[in-house]
C-alpha cells in the first residue's frame, strides 16, 4: 500500500521504518476533521504529541487542497467506493513524513506569498513554514494521481522505542 509513496519522498532508509499508519478518507470536507482525529491519535501512539500542532495544521492544509483541487469537477461527495483520497503517516527515528494521495495529476499550486489577503491560496505556504521541506510526486504503475508530502525532522531521542499500539 504505501510503496508508492516511497516515490519523491526525501532519501530515507526506507526498510527503518519504525511505524507507518494510513486511512481512507470520503470526499466531503468534514473528512478534514477526520484526518486531524487520526493524526493525534497516530501521534499520541508514537509519543509525538508534542508535535501535534504543527503536523495538524500540514495534514489539515494538504487534506483540504486535496478535496477542494485534486477531485474531478462533480465529484460525487459521498462516493459509493474507495474513498478517492489516502493520508499516510510514517515515522523514522529521525523524521516523520504525512503524505496525501489523491487522484489527481496537476501539480500543486503555490500561490503568490505576498497576496495574504486572498480568502483561499496560503495552504502550501502554510505547509512550507511548519514542516522542513515538502514535495510532490505522481503516482507509478497502475495507480493514477499525486502523493503530497510533507517532511518533519524528530529531535533523536522523540518518539525512540517500538510500535505505538494498534499501529
Amino acid at each position: 500500500m504505501l510503496e508508492p509513496l516511497r516515490q519523491g519522498l526525501p532519501p530515507l532508509n526506507l526498510s527503518a521504518a519504525s511505524d507507518a499508519a494510513s486511512c481512507a478518507l470520503p470526499a466531503r470536507y468534514e473528512a478534514v476533521r477526520d484526518a486531524r482525529q487520526f493524526t493525534r491519535k497516530t501521534l499520541e501512539q508514537w509519543t509525538l504529541g508534542d508535535r501535534f500542532d504543527d503536523v495538524c495544521l500540514v495534514v489539515s492544509e494538504l487534506v483540504t487542497n486535496a478535496l477542494r483541487h485534486a477531485l474531478p469537477p462533480g465529484a460525487p461527495r459521498q462516493p459509493a467506493h474507495e474513498p478517492p483520497v489516502r493520508l499516510h503517516l510514517m515515522r523514522w527515528t529521525e523524521r516523520l513524513v504525512c503524505a496525501v494521495r489523491d487522484p489527481s495529476d496537476d501539480s500543486p499550486v503555490t500561490r503568490d506569498s505576498d497576496d495574504f489577503s486572498a480568502e483561499s491560496g496560503r495552504g502550501l505556504f502554510l505547509v512550507d513554514s511548519f514542516s522542513d521541506s515538502w514535495g510532490w510526486h505522481p503516482m507509478a504503475g497502475a495507480l493514477s494521481g499525486k502523493v503530497v508530502w510533507a517532511l518533519f525532522r524528530l529531535p533523536h531521542h522523540t518518539g525512540a522505542g517500538g510500535r505505538g499500539p494498534g499501529v
